[in-house]
Order: structure tokens, then sequence, then C-alpha cells
């Protein structure tokens, strides 16, 4: 095999790899967003716009005028209303099994969720949580506000 070809299969391996790696970070992705919001990614600030993907540890904050609409890949559809910032902790999803977990915090605002598939598989793995609790769920939809600054 010349080494051309060589470096070209080296190099489809090595995006591969990276290519698993990103994967398995992925979270979902914005369905649909209004007004000021953003997602800080570490240092990166990001506009939230409809196909944006949503990685492990995302911050999701949303102005006076935002919101943000988020599917994750179970099935989870969140909806985070204005003043919001919702963090992605935890998330891992095996569709073979539907087992997997989901850790989000919302630090203020509004989020609405419509279950997904984990909480009716691993209801044990699927927590939210705010400055001043922690809520497991257990397959249904329900309404999360949190207070502060």
């Amino acid at each position: 095999m010349s080494s051309i070809k060589m470096k070209a299969i080296a190099g489809l391996i090595m995006t591969l790899a990276v290519a698993t790696a990103y994967a398995r970070d992925d979270v979902g992705m914005v369905k649909n967003a209004k007004g000021d919001a953003t997602i800080q990614r570490g240092e990166q600030k990001i506009a939230a716009k409809p196909g944006t993907g949503l990685l492990v540890s995302d911050r999701v904050i949303t102005g006076v005028n935002g919101s943000v609409g988020i599917a994750l890949h179970d099935g989870t559809l969140l909806s985070a209303g204005p003043n919001s910032t919702l963090i992605l902790n935890k998330f891992a999803f095996n569709s073979t099994t539907n087992k997997g977990e989901l850790d989000a915090t919302l630090k203020r605002g509004t989020l609405a969720v419509v279950s997904g598939k984990l909480s009716k598989s691993s209801p044990d793995a699927v927590h939210y949580r705010t400055p001043t609790s922690i809520l497991g769920v257990r397959g249904t939809e329900f309404l999360l506000e949190a207070g502060g600054n």
C-alpha cells in the first residue's frame, strides 16, 4: 500500500475517533429559540439557534425576552423560559436498552419538561436540580421554577 493511502487511512481513523468522542458527550439539540438565548461552552458563547448541538456541561442562558426549546436524544423535551440558566450536567443514553442517566440544574428561571425514555426505563437515574431542591422523575410532565440572580 502506498504511503499516501496509509496517510489517508490514518487520517480517516483519527477523524472517526474524534467524531466518536464528540458523540459521547452529545446530549441533543436546540429545536427553537427566541430573543436573547445563548449557550456557554467553557469560555465560548454560542448563539442558541435551531439545530445547534448541545454537549454535556453546556450552560443554556436566556435573557429577559429569551426562550429555548431543547430535544434530548432520549426524547426528553426541555423548554427554558425568560431569564433562565440551565446546566446539562450529565447525559448518557443507550438507544438499544433505553438506559442511561440525565442530570440537569436549573440555576434560575423556569423549565418545562416532558420526560423521555430515560425517565421511564431508568427512573432513578433522572434528576433535575435547583438551588434548593433535587427532583427525581418517574416519567411525566412538569414545570420547575428557580429564583435567584
